[in-house]
Parts: C-alpha cells; sequence; structure tokens
C-alpha cells in the first residue's frame, strides 16, 4: 500500500522517465542514458518511501503505542523524541484513542532533525484528548523536508493506531506520554508506529 498523495510523486518521475527512455533509445545520447537511471533509481526509491503497510497492535488497551517509526533520540521529561530516517515508512499514526481538539501549524527553519535546535523547525503540532489525559504529537520537519501532510482536522475522533499524516523525506516526531503512564522505552530503542508499546498504564496500588 502506497501512502497518500504519493502517487503524483511516482506518476511524474514516471512520465519524465520515459522521455528519457525514448530519447536514448533514439539519439543514444549519453546524457539521456543517465538521467534514464536516475528516474529509474528516484521511481524505486518513491515507492519504498511512500509504503504504507497495514500495522496492526496485538496487546491490550493498557499500551500506548508509537506515532512513528524511527529511532528514540531523545526522552525530555514525559516527552519522547523520535527521529526518522530515509528508509523508515513516514506514516504517522496515532498512539492512543482520542479526539482531536486542536491542530496547530507553525512555521520555522529546517535545522536536521536529530538535532536538540530543531524545536525551531517547521511543525506541526497535534493535540488530542484521550480517556488518560492530552496527549500532544508533534510533527517536525528536517533538513530535506518541505512538506507535512495532515490526514486529520479538528474534531476528528481517532481509533489507537490510526494514520494521522505523514512528514516528507526525513524528520522528527515528538510525542508527550500522560502522567499515569510508565515510560517502557529507552534512548536509542528502534519503535515502530502503530506496533510498538512505548508506554503502559500504571498498575493501580
Amino acid at each position: 500500500m502506497l501512502a497518500k498523495g504519493s502517487i503524483p510523486w511516482i506518476l511524474t518521475t514516471s512520465v519524465i522517465t520515459i522521455c528519457f527512455a525514448v530519447a536514448a533509445y533514439i539519439t543514444g545520447s549519453i546524457y539521456a542514458k543517465v538521467g534514464l537511471f536516475i528516474g529509474i533509481v528516484a521511481i524505486l526509491f518513491f515507492f519504498v518511501f511512500f509504503r504504507d503497510p497495514e500495522r496492526y497492535f496485538t496487546e491490550g488497551d493498557e499500551c500506548m503505542i508509537s506515532p512513528a517509526d524511527g529511532r528514540i533520540v531523545d526522552i525530555r521529561g514525559r516527552k519522547l523524541c523520535i527521529f526518522m530516517n530515509f528508509q523508515n515508512v513516514h506514516v504517522n499514526r496515532a498512539p492512543l484513542k482520542g479526539k482531536v481538539t486542536a491542530i496547530e501549524y507553525r512555521k520555522g527553519g529546517y535545522i536536521p532533525a536529530f538535532c536538540k535546535d530543531s524545536h525551531r523547525n517547521e511543525r506541526q503540532h497535534i493535540f488530542i484528548d484521550t480517556e488518560h489525559g492530552k496527549v500532544e504529537v508533534v510533527q517536525i520537519a528536517g533538513t530535506v523536508t518541505r512538506r507535512i501532510v495532515p490526514y486529520v482536522k479538528e474534531g476528528d475522533v481517532m481509533e489507537k493506531g490510526q494514520r494521522i499524516g505523514m512528514i516528507r523525506f526525513g524528520s522528527r516526531v515528538d510525542v508527550t506520554v500522560p502522567e499515569n503512564f510508565i515510560i517502557e522505552c529507552k534512548r536509542g530503542d528502534k519503535v515502530y508506529a502503530g506496533r510498538t508499546a512505548i508506554a503502559r498504564i500504571k498498575p493501580k496500588e
């Protein structure tokens, strides 16, 4: 399955690549052959980057799941910072069931997403009201990224693991964990959107 909005990228690249292929066949130009090679590589890259596999979370409702694929690069109090490389799936998912109460888009720069100063980057804040408290998911643009694509809007009610949007071409996602959850991951851990449990409800005393 391909991510929403990926077809124009793949279609445009395919048309350009076909044009290079025709030119290479007719003229034998080295430049056309190089263009054909680059086009084929670009098409393969887009198919890999825009993949959006189905994800199923099999553990109970007591778990909070990762909103993004990637690696935990920092834990700041109740905030987990997840860095996504090019090879990661870039579709983000709701960490808990809840209602979107607000979405705030903020302009900014394009510092590498793994840097601590990347909180100054272009980003989108998604505020979710859950039965366990408020959850904030922040999609942060990286160096190459120039587009944060939302799949949800204010007022939407989401199931845990539902797709909420994607960030194109390398980025970071931060998520806040409610106070009544125990964080179960640590810095350096690999996580997968909609599949990895990052926190669990504290047991009742």
